[in-house]
């Protein structure tokens, strides 16, 4: 099946609020030595700062569910972009620390709700064959944020602005954020979502704009699927049949995590620096790593339906145990500072094959249509607290020991190779309503 225009600029537009995560992820970086200088932060409350925006992330990913089934998800992620839009304007401008955290916080609720919405969307408009590569264009659109987040960073700290330099940085993403908004203009309601809330003459017309040929057979298979559900009341999403999605989710949103990606991100100008490198060589050694997230991702992208999710977490979990052993070594050792970069190139090279490709697709496709807003909202909501954990704790544990919090996410990425070993399923080339059947 080919891919028409419509659904092509649908897939774009969802997937553009990956973006904004993107952006806001490595955005921070940058900003971090400036604004702990204009509030006098501490480890801790540098944490907290960091973090407080991943704390909305839970809150947001927790609660999506709701508005989901009653808005659908084309309008929820107009409201994530509304609520991000608000909260780059108001850390640019924030005038105390407890400002600054509320404003972080508010971005963060629209980031969860765009992390929940947009590979979901996605995923219920393509074709089962094309859905592994569409569902992680998000992940596509992530990883060019972080790597134009670190451009910015760079570019504006040529500008000798300051000590309002910081101020900058976080304000420049307004500029996708408005993009993202506009964007969501062009694309249909969710066909699943418009079935299930009985408009099912609307979903026939959202179908036909993003398929040419096999549009009615997909309605009546979102038609069969839902009402499969609805006979067997499986619309509640902790069940007996829903144990492995739910375990599937989970565990794919935790390790997602305790890889180590977001701290990493977040922080990498304070691990340069705690290696021995200045500011500048930092931010320009960070435009590198998001050149390798974005060039890995793009590679699993042309895999994903080919060689199979399943796959490319085996390959990513040994490589990144790997790297993070290495990444350890340096700092425990504190020698060899100079393949420093080259380890953290290479942990954001098998991070961007295996699980931050794959696991947007994941969620997006193991939970049946009547269970899938609640279950994608399980899934995502794991992946940010861990997160939110993670990124507030590791100032801390990275300060009394620079290699400790490395150490950790190495054995993880181990562990993580053996659950995937033994107990994840392969999905590629199912149908999205075939998938529950296989995962039981």
């Amino acid at each position: 099946m080919k891919l028409n225009s419509r659904l092509i600029v649908s897939t774009g537009s969802a997937a553009l609020g990956g973006l904004l995560f993107g952006f806001d992820t490595a955005m921070i970086a940058g900003a971090i030595h400036g604004m702990s200088l204009r509030y006098q932060l501490s480890p801790g409350a540098l944490g907290a700062t960091v973090s407080c925006a991943v704390w909305g992330t839970v809150l947001g990913g927790l609660l999506s569910a709701i508005p989901g089934e009653r808005f659908g998800a084309r309008e929820c992620l107009r409201f994530g972009a509304a609520l991000y839009f608000i909260a780059a304007f108001g850390s640019a401008l924030s005038w105390s620390w407890p400002s600054l955290l509320a404003f972080r916080f508010i971005g963060g609720l629209g980031i969860g709700a765009i992390t929940v919405f947009g590979p979901m969307y996605i995923a219920d408009i393509a074709p089962a064959q094309w859905r592994g590569r569409l569902v992680s264009s998000f992940q596509f659109a992530i990883v060019t944020g972080i790597l134009l987040a670190y451009a910015s960073n760079f570019a504006v700290s040529q500008l000798q602005l300051g000590i309002a330099e910081w101020r900058w940085q976080m304000g420049v993403a307004v500029v996708p954020a408005v993009l993202f908004f506009i964007a969501l203009f062009a694309i249909p309601r969710s066909p699943a979502w418009l079935v299930k809330r009985g408009r099912v003459d609307e979903a026939r017309s959202a179908l036909e704009q993003v398929r040419e040929q096999d549009s009615e057979r997909k309605l009546l298979a979102i038609q069969r699927s839902v009402e499969l559900e609805r006979k067997q009341k499986s619309s509640k999403l902790f069940t007996r049949r829903h144990r492995l999605p739910i375990f599937l989710a989970l565990s794919v949103g935790i390790f997602n995590q305790f890889s180590g990606i977001n701290a990493i991100l977040y922080y990498l100008n304070d691990i340069f620096a705690k290696a021995g490198f200045s500011r500048v060589s930092a931010n320009a050694q960070s435009i590198a790593i998001g050149a390798a997230n974005l060039l890995f991702t793009v590679l699993a992208m042309t895999l994903i339906d080919r060689m199979g999710r399943r796959f490319l977490l085996l390959i990513g979990s040994a490589g990144m145990a790997a790297c993070l052993a290495g990444v350890a070594a340096i700092f425990y050792t504190m020698r060899h500072q100079e393949i420093l970069l080259w380890c953290l190139i290479g942990f954001i090279a098998f991070f961007a094959f295996s699980q931050g490709t794959v696991v947007w697709v994941y969620l997006s496709e193991v939970f049946p249509t009547s269970a899938r807003e609640k279950g994608q909202s399980l899934g995502t909501f794991a992946l940010w607290l861990v997160n939110a954990i993670v990124a507030g704790i590791f100032p801390r544990i990275a300060a009394a020991s620079g290699g400790a919090p490395f150490l950790l996410f190495s054995a993880m990425m181990a562990l993580q190779f053996f659950v995937v070993l033994f107990i994840f399923p392969e999905t590629k080339g199912l149908s999205l309503e075939e998938v529950p059947q296989y995962v039981v």
